[in-house]
């Protein structure tokens, strides 16, 4: 399959299906659209999104990875950094984080009245697993996808 050298990123068509959450999860995702850069070029090894939130939006649930490093850069807006044991950040323009796998939990909210974009940047890790500790879900990628199960181990 041929990909493009370059291209503009909003002309990326967003994600057709907003969240891979389970369906009681997916619909805290309103709001929230990504467009898959890194698909867009077929890169393999990691991911890049221009992700936007629409005010009262968020970025993901709580969560943090075993294996997968992450790393966001905000273009516009100013979503509130949301991490570990209740801390809270104002991100604006030109501010980046990045979360160590095996790091805090961590996701992003739009409390403002605008629109917030960002860049995501993350690796595709196999066997990567996914804690959310707000919230009765685990995730873990294998064969490139995610497989969501309750905390005690049952299939969603």
């Amino acid at each position: 399959m041929d990909h493009p050298i370059s291209l503009t990123a909003m002309a990326v068509a967003p994600r057709a299906r907003p969240s891979s959450y389970p369906p009681v999860f997916a619909a805290r995702m309103a709001g929230r659209i990504k467009r898959p850069l890194g698909d867009a070029f077929g890169l393999r090894s990691f991911g890049v999104n221009l992700t936007e939130l629409q005010p009262g939006a968020c970025s993901a649930l709580h969560h943090a990875h075993s294996r997968q490093d992450e790393f966001i850069f905000v273009l516009e807006g100013e979503p509130v950094l949301v991490t570990g044991a209740g801390g809270e950040t104002v991100l604006r323009p030109g501010d980046c984080a990045g979360f160590p796998a095996g790091g805090a939990a961590h996701h992003l909210e739009n409390r403002s009245a605008a629109p917030v974009r960002y860049l995501e940047i993350g690796d595709r890790a196999e066997g990567d697993e996914v804690f959310y500790p707000a919230d009765d879900l685990t995730a873990v990628r294998e064969d490139g996808a995610w497989r969501f199960c309750h905390k005690d181990g049952r299939p969603y």
